[in-house]
């Protein structure tokens, strides 16, 4: 088991996708003091399923991806950071919330990836792409536009088509769960179609 810092949020972060945060609250600038020094620096990202962040009291998952700092900007007041998802890893224990929030975690093993998905992985593309396509015509806001560009690996790209599809949180949260590439993107599949399925109504 290793401790981590730890981020809960609002959202749920998936491997391979970016997380930009704005940080103010001097718990989590304090939490950055102390990580920035490591090499890379991480924190572990989870999600509030009941409560508020704020003040504490919330629910947190036990799943979560580990955040991989990438850039900083500290010329305001608060600072903005650009995060990656890297990998997965479940909560074994959440410790003291003081000076923030840190938990002992055990890593996930990585999904592997087959060849034999490859159809699997194209069905998702396209039906990703359609919903987000029908999600921006209905006039929702859609964070990814459709044609976004994905990454070269399959697998990397197979975790960002879970990200990109307009689902909520729990959803997602199901998918970050998966125990193969395979789940994942059947799993994908579903959740998109089922939305296909609303908007097309």
């Amino acid at each position: 088991m290793t401790e981590i810092a730890m981020f809960p949020l609002g959202s749920v972060l998936l491997p391979h996708m970016p997380l930009p945060l704005r940080v103010f609250e001097p718990r989590y600038m304090a939490m950055l003091r102390d990580i920035l020094g490591d090499e890379p620096a991480e924190f572990g990202v989870t999600l509030i399923e009941r409560g508020q962040e704020v003040g504490g009291g919330d629910v947190r998952t036990d799943i979560g991806t580990v955040a991989q700092i990438g850039s900083l900007d500290t010329s305001g007041e608060s600072i903005l950071l650009i995060a990656q998802g890297v990998r997965r890893f479940r909560v074994e224990k959440w410790l003291d919330d003081a000076p923030y929030p840190r938990a002992e975690v055990s890593d996930l093993p990585d999904a592997e990836w087959s060849d034999d998905l490859t159809p699997t992985l194209q069905r998702a593309d396209v039906v990703v792409r359609r919903v987000l396509k029908l999600a921006e015509e209905a006039g929702e806001e859609v964070r990814w536009p459709a044609d976004i560009v994905l990454d070269d690996d399959p697998a990397a790209a197979a975790w960002q088509l879970a990200a990109i599809a307009p689902f909520g949180p729990l959803d997602q949260l199901d998918l970050l769960r998966s125990p193969s590439i395979e789940r994942l993107m059947e799993r994908t599949i579903d959740l998109a179609e089922d939305a296909e399925t609303l908007y097309s109504a």
